[in-house]
């Protein structure tokens, strides 16, 4: 009887080392290597649906992950999402929400489902922190102060 080369993945360490294997037989030109990648597709498959802490994660989190697991910085999204620098810094320090746009560029990119992306997390808003009702936090506000009359002595 034959050994079985790969087995059901059980700890972290054996989950990265069947991730770097797919890659690599992904990449060779081999024939006979598609039972492999089919196996281990369907191990890592099995590991991420019993561990996938992604559910957990708000979708700035989860986009942070992602760029490290890539090795990718804030000046590579410039090019992938086709938007400024600035736009990105606030979106990465929860100062901007994630458009349609940059939510279905962001899946495409890392093949991620939208609905990773597409949920809600609390933005950082430096504006309007005077107002302790919620409801009055991210809504825009016209404060009419009448300026005071001169005092005649």
């Amino acid at each position: 009887m034959e050994t079985l080369k790969f087995t059901v993945i059980k700890d972290k360490k054996q989950y990265n080392s069947y991730c770097k294997t797919l890659e690599q037989l992904l990449i060779s030109e081999g024939e006979n290597v598609q039972d492999e990648i089919e196996l281990l597709t369907l191990l890592i498959e099995k590991w991420d649906d019993e561990h996938n802490t992604f559910n957990d994660a708000d979708p700035i989190e989860l986009l942070k992950y992602l760029m490290d697991d890539h090795h990718l910085k804030a000046k590579d999204l410039v090019e992938i999402l086709d938007i400024s620098k600035g736009t990105i810094s606030k979106i990465l320090n929860y100062h901007k929400g994630l458009s349609k746009d940059t939510i279905r560029k962001l899946s495409e990119y890392f093949k991620v489902s939208q609905e990773a992306f597409n949920r809600p997390y609390k933005l950082i808003n430096k504006v309007n922190r005077q107002f302790r009702d919620a409801s009055l936090m991210n809504t825009p506000k016209n404060i009419n102060v009448e300026p005071s009359k001169p005092v005649v002595a």
